[in-house]
């Protein structure tokens, strides 16, 4: 793969090459972070996870659970005031 210089933009910002964005996948709306090293500056991917889909997994394997050990709503209210009496 050949070397491309980039430019940075009044903004700020730089351009990804074709080549790598469809190398690495990157898409719009990806998030980076910038790291600074001996030689420069280092970006790295992230993914930051959607937290509403992320607790709503959660809460399904909770009422899994609970089903699972017949818990009941009550023995949740139950330990809710046992741990706000602590």
């Amino acid at each position: 793969m050949e070397k491309e210089l980039l430019k940075m933009s009044p903004k700020g910002q730089l351009v990804i090459p074709q080549e790598i964005r469809e190398m690495e996948s990157f898409k719009e709306g990806d998030r980076f972070i910038a790291v600074p090293v001996k030689e420069g500056v280092l970006f790295k991917k992230v993914k930051i996870p959607n937290i509403k889909i992320e607790f709503e997994k959660i809460a399904r394997e909770i009422e899994a659970h609970f089903k699972e050990k017949k818990v009941t709503r009550e023995d949740v209210v139950g330990a809710i005031k046992w741990a706000r009496k602590r």
